[in-house]
């Protein structure tokens, strides 16, 4: 049984960045993640690798080449916290590009027309080489032998002033099945909620008001799918078309240009197909509907991408739970974040996106939630 002080439940961006706080801070501690990678719901597509679909980060090295399956943008301006951390981390970041018209598709028997393209204020901004390389910098000033994949907690057992971890190899590791066993005096959630409390036994049980308040706290991303397609250039800013589009026939409904700084271009998309729908036809099926779109709102250039990726994250089991599927897919309001009362008191926090009362689901979110619970350690 390994003895650490705080165990973190969880390797995405709230879960590393409350390891980053702690090695600070010079307290030990072990990360737990279940899927083979850290990041999370920040992952990227690499262009190059020439796969179909990864929805994983393929490696930590540095590379321009990263287009966002999760989410993509941050705000400086009202999110200070995240943007001195990307300073920190000497990350380059560019405003979305948004300039020129937009297209608008209205009904499916009406061609899609140019309307005025609108500027975001503040802009939003992305990250050189995708958001990953927020979570890949934070992983490179970490103590790798730490952090630990290829595991899933499933119990919590208060024991006197501590807590007993058991933690099981996924079935695709060579000991699938195998119990690990931790000891601690602290554990940080640093997943959803609604995870947190499916998917794991707590012994004592939670509140059972908090645990509620966490079952009914919808996870970002869950019910949503993304579709980017990748082209030699962003041609469609030639014709004076700033990438964005809005449709009510689909199956994209908000798309945005997702080209790199220099070299290929690149278009995505948010399905706005429902989930049980799109999950009853073929990947394939569906980048054709996508292509199909993209020549009605660019052109026939747009008919053979150089690549083509979809990411649904309601099939993805270690960030969807059945009741996000057929939830709205909004921003969640925080829950509480540890228990007030019995025994799980001072000894347990929730510290991943959704538990941030100032940006619940968003990547700043998991920046705040983290810096706040290991600040009350």
């Amino acid at each position: 049984m390994q003895n650490v002080p705080v165990v973190i439940v969880g390797g995405g961006l709230s879960g590393l960045y409350a390891a980053f706080l702690l090695e600070q801070k010079g307290i030990d501690y072990i990360l737990i993640e279940a899927r083979d990678r850290l990041g999370g719901r920040i992952t990227v597509a690499k262009s190059s690798v020439g796969q179909n679909v990864s929805g994983q980060s393929v490696d930590h090295e540095k590379s321009n080449d990263g287009f966002d399956l999760g989410p993509s943008w941050f705000w400086p301006e009202y999110q200070p916290q995240l943007s001195s951390l990307i300073e920190t981390l000497g990350l380059s970041c560019f405003a979305q590009f948004e300039a020129g018209d937009m297209m608008v598709e209205r009904g499916a028997s009406e061609l899609p027309i140019r309307a005025q393209g609108y500027q975001s204020s503040p802009p939003s901004m992305r990250l050189v080489g995708g958001m990953t390389a927020l979570t890949d910098a934070l992983y490179a000033r970490l103590d790798a032998k730490r952090i630990v994949t290829g595991q899933t907690v499933r119990r919590l057992t208060k024991t006197g002033q501590h807590i007993k971890i058991d933690s099981e190899y996924r079935s695709e590791h060579i000991n699938a099945g195998q119990i690990i066993t931790y000891q601690a005096q602290h554990v940080l959630l640093a997943l959803p909620p609604r995870l947190a409390v499916s998917n794991i036994v707590f012994e004592p049980t939670l509140p059972q008001e908090l645990a509620i308040e966490w079952q009914e706290t919808s996870t970002w991303m869950a019910p949503h799918a993304k579709y980017v397609a990748v082209y030699d250039s962003p041609f469609w800013r030639d014709n004076g078309l700033s990438g964005a589009a809005r449709s009510a026939i689909g199956p994209l409904t908000e798309i945005h240009d997702a080209s790199l700084v220099e070299g290929e271009g690149a278009v995505f998309g948010f399905f706005g197909v429902p989930v049980h729908v799109r999950q009853s036809v073929s990947v394939d099926m569906l980048k054709a509907h996508c292509r199909a779109q993209m020549v009605r709102l660019f052109g026939v250039q747009a008919d053979k991408p150089k690549a083509e990726y979809i990411k649904d994250w309601a099939q993805d089991s270690f960030t969807a739970m059945p009741a996000d599927v057929i939830g709205t897919g909004q921003h969640a309001v925080a829950p509480p974040s540890k228990p007030k009362t019995g025994e799980w008191q001072d000894c347990l926090t929730g510290c991943g996106s959704e538990w941030s009362e100032a940006f619940p689901g968003y990547v700043a979110g998991a920046i705040d939630a983290a810096s706040k619970a290991v600040q009350s350690l």
